[in-house]
């Protein structure tokens, strides 16, 4: 999600589900700005809609309205309740396969006033997004948002993502809350987005193809191939749309909330339809607190019959993998052999994969592991400009104060180019970067 950028974390809480328009609300509820988004929009090469924006009331809480208006030409059955849900009420006969069954199906095609809507597939869509005047990072969420949706589409309907063609997702409202979202996730400057599960409903639904169980296929393939948890409820509704859930899939970068956070804004975001129950999400934009305790796993193994080269090669292996840290530690075994001890650092879910290339790249027939608690300080790598060039350094926060550490490979490079010394170089580094950080967090005061 972070797409090359630092930025601010999203954390969103999808107790009454989740949609492209709501996810809007939210978006500019939270400071997104308004002209910015009505002007990339309007460079959208995509005719029939217009936008509205507006606060509403939900149950008594004020929330922001996003709202897509379409002509004649390109309306649906998107927020009309009675179409979604009307069939409930039905006899069998009127939703049986036949005549009603075509009914539905061409109606849904054509809209209320029977107007032909575009059947646009995923190079139709990309190219819209590439062609309109929006930022390239935001270009990048919504054809990542797209792309998860056309290999959803793709499976539920037995189809390539080249062939499938969309209907819902494809009409022209859809196209613009994904591309309102994107432009708003940039315009937050989100680099983080934090999703732990989707609250959804239960029943059926009526869509173009005809009556579909909740969650909908599109959905339940989305959260399927993402490891999305659902949490269903008992809302005899759709609360999970596929553009809702595309848009968890394509920019959530973790399930889990810091132990200890702050919240620094706040925003509420209105769905359309009426279950019943206020239909919200609300987004918050969190701030870690400086210091964190979480587990990391230690494994070790003596090994004193594996080849130096063996073990250099596996520890080249296992930091490709993901691990944290690997070292080696001499030691004695029993009847004085000399012999290596492999130390590697990796979080709970790395811990399979690391043990499997330890058996598979050395001799050892046994590995001990550790469940360890530690206190790390909240980071993050930047890019500075020094005298010496740009370099790369680890910008941490304690108590207040933050201190910038240069990266080795960073000094390094400067070192090669400028015929330095390292540790004259690290000096400077080091004492700009520290300079600049300083500078930037009391402007910011």
């Amino acid at each position: 999600m972070t797409y090359g950028k630092q930025g601010n974390i999203l954390y969103l809480e999808c107790y009454s589900g989740i949609s492209g328009d709501m996810t809007v609300g939210a978006l500019l509820d939270l400071g997104a700005d308004r002209r910015i988004l009505e002007e990339k929009l309007r460079s959208l090469p995509v005719e029939g809609f217009k936008i509205e924006i507006s606060r509403v009331k939900k149950s008594g809480l004020e929330a922001c309205d996003f709202r897509v208006i379409l002509d004649r030409e390109h309306e649906n059955h998107d927020h009309d309740n009675e179409y979604l849900y009307g069939h409930r009420h039905e006899h069998h006969e009127h939703i049986h396969e036949g005549e009603h069954g075509q009914h539905d199906h061409d109606e849904h095609l054509h809209g209320k006033g029977g107007h032909t809507h575009e059947h646009r597939g995923l190079p139709e869509i990309t190219s819209i997004i590439h062609n309109s005047g929006i930022t390239e990072r935001a270009k990048a969420i919504a054809t990542d948002i797209f792309t998860v949706l056309a290999e959803a589409e793709a499976k539920a309907h037995g189809t390539t993502m080249e062939e499938v063609h969309f209907h819902e997702v494809g009409a022209v409202d859809s196209i613009v809350d994904i591309v309102a979202v994107a432009i708003c996730l940039d315009n937050l400057n989100i680099a983080e987005v934090i999703v732990p599960e989707l609250y959804e409903g239960t029943g059926t639904v009526r869509c173009q193809h005809g009556i579909i169980p909740v969650p909908v296929p599109a959905v339940v393939n989305i959260v399927e191939k993402h490891g999305i948890s659902l949490h269903m409820t008992g809302t005899q509704a759709e609360l999970v749309t596929p553009t809702g859930a595309a848009i968890v899939a394509a920019v959530r970068t973790s399930s889990q909330l810091p132990a200890r956070y702050k919240i620094k804004q706040i925003g509420m975001g209105a769905g359309k339809r009426d279950y019943g129950r206020p239909s919200i999400l609300r987004g918050m934009l969190i701030e870690p607190e400086a210091e964190e305790t979480d587990c990391i796993y230690k494994l070790e193994s003596n090994i004193d019959d594996c080849t130096g080269e063996a073990l250099g090669y596996v520890m080249e292996r296992l930091l490709e993998a993901g691990a944290r840290d690997v070292h080696y530690t001499p030691v004695y075994m029993k009847k004085n052999r000399p012999a290596y001890q492999i130390n590697v650092i990796c979080s709970g879910e790395m811990v399979p994969k690391m043990e499997e290339i330890i058996f598979r790249e050395t001799t050892t027939i046994g590995i001990r592991r550790m469940k360890m608690e530690r206190t790390v300080l909240r980071r993050k790598l930047r890019n500075i400009n020094t005298s010496l060039g740009d370099a790369k350094v680890k910008v941490c926060e304690i108590g207040g104060n933050v201190r910038a550490y240069p990266e080795y490979e960073s000094v390094a490079a400067i070192c090669r180019e400028k015929k330095m010394a390292y540790q004259e170089v690290w000096e400077k580094v080091f004492c700009e970067a520290g300079d600049i950080v300083m500078h930037e967090g009391q402007s910011h005061e």
